[in-house]
């Protein structure tokens, strides 16, 4: 701007006349000139310019690329710290740890090692009388500073500490995880038999040997002959012991939720001699070792359980593929697996013993040891606590896959602590654990070599060899009682003996079928109620819903489209004999099915008010635009799909095929022609009820469906209420009934029991 003359200090005016006279043209009139000579007279800005544009173009490009390269460094280095390393130890280095405790003279074979939190309870003061066992209390944060108890051994936090065993930088300070110290501690004084308990439970009788075999050692031992699991079926990874035990509807802390409702006995039994049942899992009567799910849904208002197990049972063991749950306060281990002892440190206090005694199981069949469960050997007291479902959580979502992937896990290692610290690191990168336990791991091993335990020999794995196959001879039977329990709300009375022979047969029949259940109610009351009803029946039920339930092994999935699901299904099921689609309002009576041809397609085709032919005229655009989307499909058909749909369908190109495709059966053979079919609508909307009758049309002509599902119960209008008069239990199916509730689900496995007794079992 220009400056103009005003009355202004002195020094200002001066200032301004100084900068005139330095530009003297700076406010003088511009030249008239053309370009040529403004081009000439300005050459050397226009050159300057240039060059610093230039310059500082280069400078950004090398700038960029710098960055670049610190960004390609930085996410290399964000890998390496994201890849879990891998423990190296000099395994001969290890020296023996020097005992600084009042006890460094004291040795003893059998120890209970307990985690105490309050004063001696009345079951730890008994537990200190067994004879011949020696009690190790083992304190942590909550413990009070003055613990004491005549005949026990005590460690506060303080000794702990001061014993130089690695595990302690790991261990949290408030937990029962630091029994770990205990273990150490029992090893390094002459432990061969190590009971771990908890101070709730009385040992019944007041005498361990009475239902352990503590003693493996002699000819005796080594030739007591065991039930054992069959391994009959191969893809069988778990296995419930409560059923054994004669308790069906009751599930172990630990088992997948998806097998909760696998509620039937062994057909058979093998046998295995004794001497190598080096994990001993002992039956708890009173609380057994729940989950939180079977805690929360099945306590009876604030009663304390009760629940008694058969007594008189043999004792069973598992053959190498199969696992049981174990815990923490009742199972005795011998010096072979005392590695197994480790709980890990990085999962929840719920989830800590479960994942050891899978770890410890798979890592046994690698010494041609097993697990052996018994009949009751404790009662333990319900103190009408709830069981804290959060602290579970990593379980129920995890441990399914957890025995899928131990079962197949295979180690090259030569030595069993090798093997032992590969697992837990595998397990890591797997993410059933973190990398804390991969370190816990090898601290943990250090400390055995460092207390002096010696490792245990290797021996080939069982499950690499050919399995004989099991003669009629090697079949040993054992029918388990049915004894009273309370579940479901609902007290059982009296010792009824188990007919099954109709279960076996609808086993038989269905054992090898997937049963996807699409749940429009809530799943958080019905999802385990329908496994327990359907779960007993097929090989697996797949639950579907609205919206996901990880907890409760609910995937989600929406009804209106809920076929371009299925496939994905179909492929995790590769062995599977065929699968049921089934939703919640659709009564399934699994037993009028036993006729039905399972090599070929079952639909409601032949039922009036589920299978349908809808004019498009007259009706909404939905009709229409459903009726040109499968005409657009038709076109794309291959010639084989195309023909059979043809020949069914009318020539009339305003009429729609529709089923409520409520129910339906898919057999092996045409899987990929499903799924082929699923992949030719693409993104296309058809709604569920349009395509599913299309499909079926287009695999086969209807005259070969079996017609199994013709003489189901079909109403279309369902009543605010389910009604006794509408069901039957002499129809394949019954629509529609709803189940909102657990209330509701026991109404109707009452009325169900007319066609299955058993069902009895579940109420």
């Amino acid at each position: 701007m220009l400056v103009q003359d005003r009355s202004t200090p002195k020094s200002p005016k001066s200032h301004i006349r100084a900068l005139r006279s330095l530009h003297p043209h700076r406010f003088s009139q511009p030249k008239n000139l053309d370009f040529s000579t403004w081009f000439s007279e300005n050459l050397y800005k226009i050159v300057t310019i240039s060059l610093l544009i230039a310059t500082v173009a280069a400078l950004c490009f090398l700038r960029n690329v710098s960055d670049t390269a610190v960004l390609v460094s930085y996410e290399t280095k964000a890998k390496s710290l994201d890849k879990i390393e891998f423990p190296q130890i000099n395994w001969n280095s290890v020296t023996l740890v020097s005992d600084k405790s009042p006890y460094a003279n004291f040795r003893s074979e059998r120890w209970i090692i307990v985690s105490v939190s309050n004063y001696p309870t009345e079951s730890l003061r008994k537990l200190v009388k067994i004879k011949g066992w020696q009690v190790l209390a083992i304190g942590n944060s909550k413990t009070p500073s003055d613990w004491s108890l005549k005949g026990a051994i005590f460690l506060s936090l303080e000794q702990q500490a001061n014993l130089g065993f690695r595990v302690v930088d790991h261990l949290p300070y408030d937990s029962f995880v630091r029994k770990n110290v205990g273990y150490l501690f029992a090893i390094q004084h002459g432990a061969q038999k190590i009971f771990d308990a908890d101070d709730r439970g009385d040992v019944i009788d007041n005498d361990l040997g009475k239902h352990f075999d503590v003693e493996l050692i002699g000819e005796g031992a080594r030739q007591e002959i065991i039930h054992q699991y069959s391994h009959e079926d191969p893809n069988r990874t778990i296995v419930n012991p409560y059923i054994h035990f004669g308790q069906r509807s009751v599930w172990p802390r630990g088992l997948p939720l998806e097998n909760v409702g696998d509620i039937g006995r062994e057909e058979f039994y093998t046998e295995v001699f004794g001497g190598k049942q080096f994990i001993q899992q002992g039956i708890s009567n009173g609380l057994p070792d729940v989950d939180s799910v079977f805690y929360f849904t099945r306590k009876p208002g604030l009663e304390a359980f009760d629940i008694r197990f058969d007594e008189h049972a043999p004792k069973v063991a598992l053959p190498q593929g199969t696992m049981v749950p174990l815990n923490s306060f009742n199972t005795l281990f011998h010096s072979s697996a005392f590695w197994g002892l480790m709980l890990p440190v990085s999962v929840s206090t719920m989830a800590s013993d479960v994942l050891r005694g899978y770890w410890a199981q798979r890592l046994l069949w690698e010494l041609g040891g097993y697990v052996v469960v018994y009949p009751p050997t404790v009662h333990r007291y319900d103190r009408i606590e709830s069981y804290p479902f959060s602290e579970e959580k990593d379980l129920h979502v995890n441990v399914g896959r957890l025995l899928k992937f131990l079962v197949s896990w295979r180690s090259s290692k030569h030595r069993l602590f090798e093997k032992i610290l590969e697992l837990s690191y595998v397990m890591a990168e797997e993410g059933f654990w973190t990398e804390k336990d991969v370190k816990f791991t090898a601290a943990w091993l250090q400390d055995l070599l460092a207390v002096g335990y010696q490792q245990p020999r290797l021996m080939s794995l069982e499950l690499d060899r050919p399995r004989a196959s099991i003669g009629h001879g090697d079949r040993k039977e054992f029918i388990p009682q049915k004894l009273p329990s309370v579940h479901l709300g609902v007290e059982e009375t009296g010792t009824v003996n188990n007919e099954i022979g109709n279960l076996i047969r609808w086993r038989k029949s269905f054992g090898n079928v997937v049963l996807i259940l699409y749940c429009s109610g809530p799943v958080e009351r019905t999802a385990l109620e329908w496994r327990l009803l359907y779960g007993r029946i097929f090989r697996t039920v797949v639950i579907l819903s609205e919206q996901k339930n990880a907890d409760l092994v609910v995937e989600e999935g929406h009804l209106d489209f809920i076929y371009k699901q299925l496939p994905n299904i179909f492929s995790r099921f590769t062995s599977a004999e065929g699968f049921l689609f089934l939703q919640d309002n659709t009564i399934l009576n699994y037993w009028n099915l036993l006729q039905a041809d399972m090599s070929k397609l079952w639909i409601t085709n032949k039922v009036s008010k589920s299978w349908s032919t809808v004019s498009t005229s007259g009706n909404s655009d939905w009709f229409s635009k459903q009726a040109d989307m499968v005409k657009k499909v038709v076109s794309m058909m291959p010639v084989h799909f195309q023909v059979s749909y043809k020949e069914t369908i009318s020539s009339d190109q305003q009429l729609l095929t529709v089923c409520s495709s409520d129910v339906f059966y898919i057999p092996r053979r045409f899987i990929a022609d499903f799924t082929d079919l699923v992949n030719l609508v693409d993104n296309l909307e058809i709604h569920h009820k349009v395509a599913i009758p299309m499909f079926f049309l287009s695999m086969d002509s209807p005259q070969n469906y079996d017609p199994v599902l013709s003489r189901m119960i079909y109403e279309e209008n369902p009543s605010s209420n389910n009604s006794t008069t509408s069901y039957s239990d002499k129809v394949p199916a019954v629509h529609p009934w709803n189940v909102p509730s657990e209330q509701e689900f026991i109404k109707l496995i009452r009325i169900m029991a007319a066609g299955d007794q058993l069902l009895l079992e579940l109420v």
